[in-house]
């Protein structure tokens, strides 16, 4: 019978994160085992690859995402203002030009490689899946049907996090609250309406 596991898949799923926010695309496996506070050994003996971690990562944050997206949501009054609250989930922790950067440059090592991009795929899928559940229950009459709506959504936030990480001038998530309010406020309107 093997030593039971002292430390979760969870827990190192989360040192990876940190990792990635302090080192980007550069993170070792033995960066992992720093911030989790283990042995590299137990790092490698568990996932065996960057990849592999990667992979098991994006795995854990699909569901992960879309629960944080529902308890934010939960936590709003209305509706609409749940929309905004689960859509800004995604940029949580990422508020810094330097956290920016070193995500930034994961994603790209992401996207060279077909099966971590398809993850990220799976990941955009759950993110906009549950904006989509959250817009049908939403009042917006000027809005686009909830799946294009969704989709409008998530890049208005990729695309801010982006912008914004060019020229990072005060802080993210203000930003980004204001530009989404801005989009769920015109779509509040009926069609014809100013």
């Amino acid at each position: 019978m093997g030593r039971p596991q002292k430390i979760s898949d969870a827990e190192l799923i989360a040192a990876c994160e940190r990792a990635i926010a302090q080192w980007g695309q550069s993170f070792t496996l033995a960066h992992v085992a720093l911030e989790a506070g283990v042995a590299a050994s137990t790092v490698v003996t568990r996932f065996g690859s960057k990849r592999a971690l990667l992979l098991r990562m994006m795995d854990l944050d699909s569901a992960a995402l879309r629960q944080r997206m529902r308890a934010a949501a939960d936590a709003q009054p209305d509706p609409v203002a749940a929309v905004l609250a689960a859509a800004i989930v995604v940029a949580q922790g990422v508020d810094d030009p330097e956290t920016t950067a070193n995500h930034l440059s994961q994603l790209a090592y992401d996207i060279s490689d077909p099966t971590l991009r398809s993850g990220l795929a799976h990941m955009r899928d759950a993110y906009r899946a549950e904006l989509q559940a959250l817009l049908e229950t939403a009042a917006l009459p000027g809005a686009p049907k909830p799946a294009l709506a969704a989709r409008v959504l998530a890049a208005l936030v990729h695309g801010v996090q982006i912008d914004w990480a060019l020229a990072p001038e005060g802080h993210l998530m203000p930003s980004l609250k204001s530009q989404l309010a801005a989009v769920l406020d015109g779509w509040r309107r009926r069609p014809g309406r100013g």
